[in-house]
């Protein structure tokens, strides 16, 4: 019985590919449906508003909008070479921008083993914000303060910009146009405070957020594997 069902499923599979070849259609591998769909499925862009943002920034923003790397979690975008950060909701959409202070060295990997040493230890040259796409949480630094942990094994965290030393002058440095100024942490990202009220916290609230810190010696596309939309779309309308 079952040989003689699958002879009637074989003589109907055959009828339908000789009919299909009869009439000069063509049937496509299953490798190029997905391809033919990404052709015609329109690129999607980050919102910047009235903002003009460097190019790199620009690209990974356009490149979490399109590829939906952030999931349905909003983003922020850390411009080191800039030293500015940007917010954007889940739907890619901006909703402010503001300067930081970042580590003080340029580099974009941090030591191994920085995390276990106390700050006395941690040398100029290794004083790096890393580069990098995190899965940053709301949590607690060893003084008891709310931070967001950006890689925690690190001790890399983003927090309200801390005043506790005089001489760093770091409010003086993010009010300056300068961004050299702005390099003045151990690593940490340091955020104005109403902003930090306004749109770090909110966001961290209920649930993380992926944050992309931008390279400052690497390629965005070494660091995160993204693609430029722009040219992706434009490589899909030619082929329509």
């Amino acid at each position: 019985m079952r040989g003689r069902v699958s002879v009637v499923l074989g003589l109907m599979v055959a009828a339908v590919l000789a009919t299909a070849l009869a009439s000069g259609m063509r049937l496509a591998a299953p490798s190029e449906q997905p391809a033919a769909a990404a052709q015609q499925r329109l690129a999607l862009f980050a919102n910047f508003g009235s903002h003009t943002p460097p190019d790199d920034v620009r690209h990974v923003a356009n490149w979490v909008a399109d590829s939906r790397d952030n999931g349905p979690a909003p983003f922020i975008v850390v411009d080191k070479r800039q030293a500015r950060i940007y917010v954007f909701d889940a739907q890619a959409r901006l909703l402010d921008s503001t300067p930081v202070l970042l580590g003080s060295a340029p580099g974009d990997d941090s030591v191994p083993d920085i995390g276990t040493r106390a700050l006395s230890q941690v040398l100029p040259h290794e004083r790096t914000t890393p580069a990098g796409r995190f899965v940053a949480e709301r949590g607690r630094n060893l003084t008891g303060e709310d931070v967001v942990w950006i890689d925690y094994d690190a001790a890399v965290s983003m927090h309200r910009v801390r005043t506790s030393n005089p001489q760093e002058k770091r409010l003086e440095r993010l009010a300056t146009p300068s961004i050299q100024d702005n390099r003045i942490s151990f690593g940490c990202i340091n955020v104005p405070v109403a902003f930090y009220e306004t749109h770090i916290r909110p966001v961290f609230t209920a649930q993380r957020a992926i944050v992309y810190v931008l390279p400052e010696v690497k390629s965005v596309q070494e660091v995160f594997g993204s693609y430029d939309v722009m040219t992706t779309q434009q490589a899909a309308m030619q082929h329509q």
